[in-house]
């Protein structure tokens, strides 16, 4: 799975053609741990119509705060570079498909 960070944010999330799911993480973050395998399976299943991506909290605070993000994990999906869709907290891989179907 792809790392973006505050220098190429734009590139990677706002300029991409295909919708960007953004996971906001940190190595302290167990939960954070716990979806890794989740977002990894979810980019190899849906990579023709989605991209995931994670950004580091603690490498990155200009998008953190941008973007307002308080808590780990939070993802944001982007579609044609404006954020779509928020959730907070970590979540099985089904609900979170759920969750970002109407974004895709």
């Amino acid at each position: 799975m792809a790392e973006v960070t505050d220098e190429d944010f734009a590139a990677e999330v706002i300029g991409s053609e295909l919708p960007v799911l953004v996971e906001f993480t940190a190595d302290w973050c167990p939960p954070c741990r716990q979806m890794a395998p989740v977002l990894s399976a979810l980019a190899a299943e849906e990579g023709e119509r989605l991209k995931v991506v994670q950004l580091d909290v603690d490498h990155n605070p200009e998008t953190t705060n941008a973007y307002k993000v308080l808590s780990m994990p939070t993802f944001m999906v982007f579609r044609a570079g404006e954020p779509v869709r928020s959730m907070v907290g970590a979540r099985p891989k089904r609900r979170l498909l759920e969750e970002i179907a109407d974004a895709l």
